[in-house]
């Protein structure tokens, strides 16, 4: 199970690099959302990978709180992003 978990660990700590790079590199803000929305989702499976590493659920409460506040944020910007054929 150790050699699982480093693993897994591993390749979060790797998702999160990749994305923070995104996160600074994006040419657009909807790039810069995308990122930031895949950076709360490695989050939430690092805490989740935590948590059945450790047998623990108190952490299942974060869990909840962070997926809905990537939902609701992810909505809110596909509702008020800008879009190229938008007349005015």
């Amino acid at each position: 199970m150790t050699v699982v978990a480093v693993i897994v660990t591993v390749l979060l700590a790797v998702a999160g690099a990749l994305t923070l790079f995104r996160l600074m590199r994006g040419p657009s803000t909807l790039d810069r959302a995308v990122a930031t929305d895949v950076l709360l989702a490695v989050m939430v499976a690092g805490i989740a990978m935590r948590a059945a590493y450790s047998q623990d659920a108190t952490s299942l409460p974060v869990l909840v709180v962070l997926a809905i506040l990537g939902f609701v944020g992810s909505v809110s910007v596909a509702r008020f992003a800008p879009r190229k054929n938008e007349k005015r």
